[in-house]
């Protein structure tokens, strides 16, 4: 059984940076193949890995999609079951200690169910060769009714420094259980602290219940890494965005 961590929370507050970090640790400290799943229509964690997209499982829902309207042939006589699931492994993008898989938007009209059922099945099914996989879900709590987010060992809620960000948390921790969904342990991250706030944040969570498993300084490295383009997977060492999210990952024990 792999060991799956999912991140969630609000827009804005670098849940997505935080997941790339996460990768990068598991793949420093664990030395075991990882499998990063960006399940946000918005994709952009590939590039906080530096890698690039070359599929995503909307697009070939879409190309499945149009065989089955054309009745074209399928290669070998696949079933449109095992044409699609051939076209999944084809779509994961191979990295050093690594490999994404990629939502991205449907291209037709519609909602995104469909797009989270495969990703909710393959993740399900892929997983089970890796010893670790990451999961970037979207912003909001949208993944969790849609069950994106089950058989979760560790759930990431990253929030911002604001009260409406720890406020975000809590309702997603309060989801989870009204849901109960099948997930071990959930832990919060302030991100992008500057000041005192991060404590008086820390307080207002632990008096709603969270459990805050520590805070994040504003990191100006990442903000240049992001005007240049450069993915913030190759932060140096002496970030301390990056150092804090090592220390908060030494301490939660991860397997």
């Amino acid at each position: 059984m792999s060991f799956l961590i999912a991140l969630a929370g609000k827009g804005g507050t670098g849940k997505t940076s935080i997941a790339g970090l996460t990768i990068r640790y598991l793949i420093e400290k664990r030395k075991g193949p990882i499998l990063a799943v960006d399940a946000d229509s918005n994709a952009c964690l590939n590039e906080a890995l530096g890698v690039e997209v070359h599929a995503t499982v909307g697009s070939l829902r879409e190309t499945s999609l149009e065989t089955i309207r054309s009745g074209a042939e399928r290669p070998g006589g696949m079933s449109m079951e095992e044409l699609f699931e051939y076209q999944i492994h084809q779509a994961l993008i191979e990295a050093k200690g690594f490999d994404l898989l990629v939502m991205g938007r449907p291209e037709g009209p519609g909602c995104y169910c469909a797009a989270n059922n495969i990703i909710r099945k393959y993740t399900d099914v892929l997983s089970e060769k890796y010893p670790y996989v990451v999961i970037d879900n979207e912003a909001g709590m949208e993944h969790l009714s849609r069950r994106t987010t089950h058989n979760v060992n560790l759930l990431l809620m990253v929030s911002d420094p604001t009260i409406k960000g720890v406020k975000t948390a809590k309702r997603i921790d309060s989801l989870v259980e009204e849901l109960k969904l099948d997930v071990e342990r959930k832990v919060l991250i302030i991100n992008r602290v500057m000041g005192e706030e991060g404590e008086q944040l820390r307080e207002l969570a632990q008096d709603l219940g969270l459990e805050v498993a520590g805070l994040v300084p504003q990191d100006g490295t990442i903000f240049e890494y992001d005007l240049q383009g450069r993915p913030i997977f190759e932060l140096p060492e002496d970030s301390p965005a990056l150092q804090a999210v090592y220390s908060i990952l030494d301490n939660l024990d991860i397997p």
